[in-house]
């Protein structure tokens, strides 16, 4: 225990840049802090400060020392903070966005068996269908769809999102068949707008090149709720997210349309994802909530 206290000086006194500052920070003489120092060095036969008057400075061995040592005093404050919250409850206020089709469907009606876990857990939720700074607006947890970007964060998969093609039963009986993705040229495509171009759905099929095809027809809207309005009341076809559509499927009112085509509007990986802050020591109602997330869409990895 004497040696982790004085590794753990020798840390402090680099990081504050003097015995004196160390001390202050510690609690500690000068006197004890030079003490703790020296018996590292004697330790191991080498110096690891150089020291004078007015400066302080790591030797070669000094960096090398510190690179390892900081690594385990890390692992030992992760051990002691987890074992102290296995005895503490979790509280706090946690702020979360998540898409909006996503948040109605799945993320808001499974809050309840979250609550009953973790009653003294409070949650902001915002919810939009636009990307969020997460650092810059202090969110903890946001619920994305598609590839992370952001190497500076950290993504936990929750669920598979395959986009399809759907489309109610009676606009497929009064506006003709779709056999092929160049049929859609002569239909009305219900469009997600994410730009002021022309929309472009991409289609991808085994053992064939990838076809593109530029869509157009009566409605298009940023919202996956209206366009899931609007596919339902027959006024077109709609790529989207086959969780999103899963029960009218099952119910048979909209029809799945080339369920032999991967389909896509820009990249075929569309997984729902947790993302959150890279951080050595996750706040344990961040991380029972993404654990929390993981096992309650389970089932929806399709």
């Amino acid at each position: 225990m004497e040696w982790l206290k004085s590794v753990k000086v020798f840390s402090s006194v680099v990081e504050y840049g003097s015995l004196s500052a160390a001390g202050r920070q510690l609690g500690l003489s000068p006197a004890s802090i030079s003490r703790h120092i020296n018996d590292l060095e004697n330790g191991l036969g080498i110096r690891l400060l150089n020291r004078t008057s007015r400066r302080l400075s790591l030797t070669e061995a000094g960096q090398v020392y510190l690179d390892k040592v900081e690594n385990i005093l890390g692992q030992i404050d992760e051990a002691e903070r987890s074992v102290v919250q296995l005895h503490s409850v979790p509280r706090g206020v946690l702020r979360v966005h998540s898409r909006m089709v996503f948040g109605h469907q799945y993320l808001v009606p499974s809050l309840k068996h979250f609550f009953a876990k973790y009653p003294e857990i409070k949650i902001d939720l915002q919810m939009s269908n636009f990307p969020v700074d997460i650092i810059a607006q202090g969110i903890d947890v946001d619920i994305r769809m598609g590839k992370l970007e952001d190497s500076s964060l950290v993504a936990r998969k929750l669920a598979n999102s395959a986009r399809i093609l759907v489309a109610s039963p009676a606009y497929l009986k009064s506006a003709g068949p779709v056999e092929r993705p160049e049929d859609l040229y002569d239909h009305s495509c219900l469009t997600y707008r994410l730009n002021m171009g022309i929309p472009v759905w991409r289609f991808r099929k085994e053992g064939q090149a990838d076809v593109e095809i530029p869509v157009q027809g009566c409605f298009q809207s940023d919202n996956g709720q209206a366009i899931l309005t609007a596919v339902q009341d027959g006024l077109g076809i709609a790529m989207m997210n086959e969780w999103s559509v899963q029960k009218q499927l099952d119910e048979g009112s909209l029809v799945h349309i080339f369920d032999d085509y991967k389909v896509s509007f820009s990249e075929f990986e569309n997984g729902v994802y947790a993302v959150f802050q890279k951080s050595r020591h996750l706040p344990l109602k961040i991380r029972l909530f993404i654990d929390f997330l993981t096992e309650e869409f389970r089932e929806l990895m399709l």
